[in-house]
Protein backbone atom coordinates (compact mmCIF):
# COMPACT_ATOMS: atom_id res chain seq x y z
CA UNK A 1 0.00 0.00 0.00
CA UNK A 2 1.08 3.25 -0.98
CA UNK A 3 2.12 6.34 2.54
CA UNK A 4 2.40 9.77 1.21
CA UNK A 5 4.89 11.60 3.80
CA UNK A 6 4.82 14.65 1.20
CA UNK A 7 2.28 16.37 -0.87
CA UNK A 8 4.25 17.06 -3.57
CA UNK A 9 4.81 13.43 -3.91
CA UNK A 10 1.27 12.87 -4.01
CA UNK A 11 0.69 15.78 -6.39
CA UNK A 12 2.85 14.17 -8.42
CA UNK A 13 1.20 10.41 -8.20
CA UNK A 14 -2.06 12.29 -9.39
CA UNK A 15 -0.55 14.69 -12.03
CA UNK A 16 -1.77 17.37 -10.00
CA UNK A 17 0.21 20.86 -10.17
CA UNK A 18 2.61 21.08 -7.47
CA UNK A 19 1.57 23.15 -4.14
CA UNK A 20 2.86 26.59 -3.55
CA UNK A 21 3.41 25.48 -0.33
CA UNK A 22 5.27 22.09 0.13
CA UNK A 23 3.14 21.86 3.73
CA UNK A 24 -0.10 22.46 1.97
CA UNK A 25 -1.72 20.73 -0.89
CA UNK A 26 -5.01 22.26 -2.77
CA UNK A 27 -6.96 20.93 -5.22
CA UNK A 28 -10.08 22.16 -7.06
CA UNK A 29 -11.93 19.78 -9.48
CA UNK A 30 -14.23 21.57 -11.71
CA UNK A 31 -17.52 20.90 -12.83
CA UNK A 32 -17.91 17.15 -14.73
CA UNK A 33 -14.25 16.79 -14.88
CA UNK A 34 -12.77 12.90 -13.46
CA UNK A 35 -10.82 13.98 -10.38
CA UNK A 36 -7.90 11.45 -10.01
CA UNK A 37 -6.80 12.06 -6.73
CA UNK A 38 -4.96 8.39 -6.79
CA UNK A 39 -6.36 4.95 -7.89
CA UNK A 40 -5.95 2.08 -5.10
CA UNK A 41 -5.53 2.54 -1.12
CA UNK A 42 -3.07 4.62 0.38
CA UNK A 43 -1.79 6.50 3.48
CA UNK A 44 -0.42 9.91 4.10
CA UNK A 45 0.73 12.05 7.31
CA UNK A 46 -1.79 14.51 5.76
CA UNK A 47 -5.10 15.82 7.62
CA UNK A 48 -7.35 15.70 4.17
CA UNK A 49 -10.77 17.90 3.89
CA UNK A 50 -12.47 17.15 0.95
CA UNK A 51 -15.78 18.59 -0.59
CA UNK A 52 -17.46 16.79 -3.52
CA UNK A 53 -20.79 16.40 -4.90
CA UNK A 54 -20.07 13.09 -7.08
CA UNK A 55 -21.46 12.45 -10.49
CA UNK A 56 -20.27 8.82 -10.32
CA UNK A 57 -17.54 6.58 -8.30
CA UNK A 58 -16.65 5.15 -4.78
CA UNK A 59 -14.64 6.09 -1.73
CA UNK A 60 -13.59 4.21 0.78
CA UNK A 61 -12.19 5.28 4.11
CA UNK A 62 -13.03 3.84 7.57
CA UNK A 63 -15.18 0.38 7.16
CA UNK A 64 -17.30 1.55 4.97
CA UNK A 65 -18.14 3.15 1.11
CA UNK A 66 -19.56 6.77 0.37
CA UNK A 67 -21.59 7.09 -2.81
CA UNK A 68 -23.81 10.11 -2.04
CA UNK A 69 -24.91 12.38 -4.63
CA UNK A 70 -25.59 15.36 -2.13
CA UNK A 71 -22.37 18.43 -1.55
CA UNK A 72 -20.67 16.64 1.20
CA UNK A 73 -17.82 17.68 3.37
CA UNK A 74 -15.77 14.46 4.45
CA UNK A 75 -12.54 14.47 7.30
CA UNK A 76 -9.42 12.15 6.56
CA UNK A 77 -6.84 12.24 9.49
CA UNK A 78 -3.45 10.77 8.81
CA UNK A 79 -2.55 7.54 8.17
CA UNK A 80 -5.98 6.43 7.74
CA UNK A 81 -6.53 3.80 4.66
CA UNK A 82 -8.23 5.84 1.53
CA UNK A 83 -9.42 4.66 -1.94
CA UNK A 84 -10.47 6.14 -4.38
CA UNK A 85 -12.12 4.63 -7.94
CA UNK A 86 -13.83 6.15 -10.53
CA UNK A 87 -14.24 9.78 -9.01
CA UNK A 88 -16.75 11.94 -11.28
CA UNK A 89 -17.79 14.91 -9.50
CA UNK A 90 -21.15 16.76 -10.61
CA UNK A 91 -19.88 19.92 -9.92
CA UNK A 92 -16.50 21.17 -8.60
CA UNK A 93 -14.97 20.59 -5.47
CA UNK A 94 -12.02 20.66 -3.40
CA UNK A 95 -9.32 19.21 -1.07
CA UNK A 96 -7.29 20.74 1.23
CA UNK A 97 -4.21 18.70 2.30
CA UNK A 98 -2.96 19.62 5.64
CA UNK A 99 0.80 17.90 6.20
CA UNK A 100 1.39 17.38 10.16
CA UNK A 101 4.48 19.38 10.29
CA UNK A 102 2.65 22.35 8.85
CA UNK A 103 0.58 22.58 11.98
CA UNK A 104 3.86 22.42 14.58
CA UNK A 105 4.25 25.55 17.26
CA UNK A 106 0.51 26.54 16.00
CA UNK A 107 -2.64 25.94 18.54
CA UNK A 108 -4.49 23.67 16.04
CA UNK A 109 -1.75 21.20 16.42
CA UNK A 110 -3.27 20.15 19.63
CA UNK A 111 -7.10 21.18 18.80
CA UNK A 112 -7.37 19.53 15.38
CA UNK A 113 -7.50 16.52 17.85
CA UNK A 114 -10.20 17.38 19.63
CA UNK A 115 -12.53 17.43 16.03
CA UNK A 116 -14.02 14.36 16.62
CA UNK A 117 -14.99 14.10 13.02
CA UNK A 118 -11.92 13.27 12.03
CA UNK A 119 -12.86 9.85 13.50
CA UNK A 120 -15.79 9.56 11.64
CA UNK A 121 -16.45 6.78 9.20
CA UNK A 122 -17.10 8.19 5.42
CA UNK A 123 -20.53 7.57 5.45
CA UNK A 124 -20.98 9.89 8.05
CA UNK A 125 -19.70 12.73 5.71
CA UNK A 126 -21.31 16.20 6.45
CA UNK A 127 -24.30 16.57 4.02
CA UNK A 128 -24.41 20.66 3.71
CA UNK A 129 -27.18 22.72 3.00
CA UNK A 130 -26.74 25.34 -0.05
CA UNK A 131 -25.91 28.33 2.69
CA UNK A 132 -23.47 26.05 4.39
CA UNK A 133 -21.95 25.13 0.94
CA UNK A 134 -21.21 28.99 0.34
CA UNK A 135 -19.83 29.57 3.75
CA UNK A 136 -17.32 26.56 3.16
CA UNK A 137 -16.84 27.98 -0.25
CA UNK A 138 -15.77 31.02 0.78
CA UNK A 139 -13.46 29.69 3.23
CA UNK A 140 -11.78 27.79 0.98
CA UNK A 141 -10.79 30.76 -2.00
CA UNK A 142 -9.80 32.72 1.08
CA UNK A 143 -7.18 30.11 2.04
CA UNK A 144 -6.13 29.88 -2.22
CA UNK A 145 -5.92 33.89 -2.19
CA UNK A 146 -3.32 33.67 0.48
CA UNK A 147 -1.29 31.17 -0.15
CA UNK A 148 -1.25 32.04 -4.00
CA UNK A 149 0.62 35.64 -2.64
CA UNK A 150 3.46 36.77 -1.64
CA UNK A 151 4.60 34.80 1.24
CA UNK A 152 5.43 36.48 4.47
CA UNK A 153 5.28 36.28 8.25
CA UNK A 154 1.77 36.15 8.70
CA UNK A 155 0.77 33.88 5.58
CA UNK A 156 0.63 30.50 7.42
CA UNK A 157 -1.47 32.00 10.17
CA UNK A 158 -3.54 33.54 8.09
CA UNK A 159 -4.37 29.80 6.50
CA UNK A 160 -4.75 28.50 9.20
CA UNK A 161 -7.14 30.61 10.87
CA UNK A 162 -9.18 30.06 7.84
CA UNK A 163 -9.15 26.12 8.38
CA UNK A 164 -9.94 26.23 11.87
CA UNK A 165 -13.11 28.42 10.80
CA UNK A 166 -13.54 25.77 8.36
CA UNK A 167 -13.36 23.55 11.20
CA UNK A 168 -15.54 25.29 13.52
CA UNK A 169 -18.48 25.62 11.15
CA UNK A 170 -18.60 22.20 10.43
CA UNK A 171 -18.89 21.39 14.12
CA UNK A 172 -21.59 23.62 14.19
CA UNK A 173 -23.41 22.04 10.73
CA UNK A 174 -22.85 18.46 12.32
CA UNK A 175 -24.95 19.86 14.97
CA UNK A 176 -27.68 20.83 12.94
CA UNK A 177 -27.42 17.45 10.84
CA UNK A 178 -27.37 15.36 14.30
CA UNK A 179 -30.64 17.11 14.73
CA UNK A 180 -32.30 17.16 11.49
CA UNK A 181 -31.16 12.76 11.84
CA UNK A 182 -33.26 12.87 14.99
CA UNK A 183 -36.10 14.13 13.76
CA UNK A 184 -35.95 11.85 10.76
CA UNK A 185 -34.93 8.36 12.54
CA UNK A 186 -35.96 8.91 15.72
CA UNK A 187 -33.75 9.42 18.84
CA UNK A 188 -30.61 7.28 19.15
CA UNK A 189 -30.94 7.17 22.84
CA UNK A 190 -34.09 5.44 22.49
CA UNK A 191 -32.39 2.59 20.20
CA UNK A 192 -29.28 2.78 22.26
CA UNK A 193 -30.95 1.72 26.12
CA UNK A 194 -32.80 -0.72 23.87
CA UNK A 195 -29.64 -2.42 22.97
CA UNK A 196 -28.33 -2.24 26.36
CA UNK A 197 -31.56 -3.55 27.52
CA UNK A 198 -31.51 -6.58 25.05
CA UNK A 199 -27.77 -6.71 26.30
CA UNK A 200 -28.67 -7.58 29.86
CA UNK A 201 -32.09 -9.85 28.74
CA UNK A 202 -29.70 -12.09 26.89
CA UNK A 203 -27.04 -12.66 29.81
CA UNK A 204 -24.52 -11.25 27.51
CA UNK A 205 -23.45 -9.42 30.62
CA UNK A 206 -22.18 -12.62 32.33
CA UNK A 207 -20.80 -13.94 29.42
CA UNK A 208 -19.70 -11.33 27.82
CA UNK A 209 -18.47 -8.89 30.16
CA UNK A 210 -19.28 -5.10 30.34
CA UNK A 211 -21.12 -3.53 27.18
CA UNK A 212 -18.56 -1.63 25.49
CA UNK A 213 -18.50 1.77 22.96
CA UNK A 214 -17.61 0.13 19.97
CA UNK A 215 -19.85 -2.99 20.49
CA UNK A 216 -23.19 -0.58 20.46
CA UNK A 217 -21.60 1.44 17.63
CA UNK A 218 -21.38 -1.18 15.84
CA UNK A 219 -24.60 -2.60 16.18
CA UNK A 220 -25.91 0.98 14.99
CA UNK A 221 -23.80 0.77 11.92
CA UNK A 222 -22.17 3.78 13.00
CA UNK A 223 -18.36 4.48 14.49
CA UNK A 224 -17.76 4.91 17.71
CA UNK A 225 -16.93 9.02 17.80
CA UNK A 226 -20.02 9.39 15.88
CA UNK A 227 -22.25 7.65 17.90
CA UNK A 228 -20.48 9.50 21.49
CA UNK A 229 -21.19 12.83 19.86
CA UNK A 230 -25.02 12.20 18.29
CA UNK A 231 -25.38 11.32 21.80
CA UNK A 232 -23.82 14.23 23.59
CA UNK A 233 -26.05 15.95 21.11
CA UNK A 234 -29.42 14.61 22.42
CA UNK A 235 -28.55 13.99 25.91
CA UNK A 236 -25.27 15.95 27.16
CA UNK A 237 -23.59 12.74 27.78
CA UNK A 238 -21.30 10.56 26.11
CA UNK A 239 -22.26 6.80 25.09
CA UNK A 240 -19.72 5.52 27.72
CA UNK A 241 -21.42 7.54 30.61
CA UNK A 242 -25.18 6.32 29.41
CA UNK A 243 -23.55 2.70 29.47
CA UNK A 244 -22.46 3.51 33.13
CA UNK A 245 -26.03 4.88 34.07
CA UNK A 246 -27.32 2.45 32.45
CA UNK A 247 -25.52 0.17 34.83
CA UNK A 248 -26.20 1.40 38.19
CA UNK A 249 -29.87 1.41 37.46
CA UNK A 250 -29.57 -2.32 37.26
CA UNK A 251 -27.31 -1.85 39.90
CA UNK A 252 -29.70 -0.21 41.95
CA UNK A 253 -32.53 -2.95 41.56
CA UNK A 254 -30.48 -5.90 42.41
CA UNK A 255 -28.92 -4.25 45.66
CA UNK A 256 -32.24 -4.46 46.91
CA UNK A 257 -32.29 -8.33 47.29
CA UNK A 258 -30.19 -8.41 50.46
CA UNK A 259 -29.27 -12.34 49.80
CA UNK A 260 -26.84 -11.19 46.75
CA UNK A 261 -23.43 -9.77 48.62
CA UNK A 262 -21.83 -6.43 46.40
CA UNK A 263 -19.33 -8.80 44.98
CA UNK A 264 -21.76 -10.96 43.51
CA UNK A 265 -23.83 -8.21 42.45
CA UNK A 266 -20.81 -6.94 40.44
CA UNK A 267 -20.48 -10.03 38.95
CA UNK A 268 -24.04 -10.10 37.67
CA UNK A 269 -23.78 -6.65 36.09
CA UNK A 270 -20.42 -8.12 34.11
CA UNK A 271 -17.50 -6.46 36.24
CA UNK A 272 -14.89 -8.83 36.87
CA UNK A 273 -13.66 -6.09 39.48
CA UNK A 274 -15.92 -5.45 42.37
CA UNK A 275 -13.98 -2.33 43.25
CA UNK A 276 -14.50 -1.00 40.35
CA UNK A 277 -18.05 -1.60 40.32
CA UNK A 278 -18.16 -0.32 43.91
CA UNK A 279 -16.03 3.42 42.45
CA UNK A 280 -18.85 3.41 39.61
CA UNK A 281 -21.89 3.30 41.71
CA UNK A 282 -20.39 5.93 44.17
CA UNK A 283 -19.61 8.32 41.30
CA UNK A 284 -22.86 8.04 39.61
CA UNK A 285 -25.24 8.16 43.17
CA UNK A 286 -22.98 9.70 45.66
CA UNK A 287 -22.79 6.12 48.17
CA UNK A 288 -21.30 3.29 47.99
CA UNK A 289 -23.27 0.11 47.42
CA UNK A 290 -22.94 -0.77 50.99
CA UNK A 291 -24.50 2.86 51.93
CA UNK A 292 -27.23 2.18 49.33
CA UNK A 293 -28.53 -0.87 50.40
CA UNK A 294 -28.09 0.08 53.82
CA UNK A 295 -30.36 3.16 53.13
CA UNK A 296 -32.85 1.25 50.82
CA UNK A 297 -33.19 -1.64 54.25
CA UNK A 298 -33.70 1.07 56.53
Amino acid sequence: MKHYSSIIELSRDTGCPPPENPMLGLILCERLVSCNIGEGAFTSDFHTIMFKKMKSGVINYGRTKYDHENGSLSFIKPRQIVEIKDLELEEKGFIIYIHEDYLNGHLLHDQIKKYGFFDYEVNEALHLSPREEEIIWELYFKIEDENNANQDEYTRDIILTHIDSILKYSQRFYKRQFINRTELSGATVSKFNSLLASYLEKGLLQTGGLPTVKAMADALNTSTRYLSDLLRQETGKTALELIHIFLVGEAKNLLQLPEKTIAETAYLLGFENPPYFSRLFKKETGFSPVEYRKQFLN
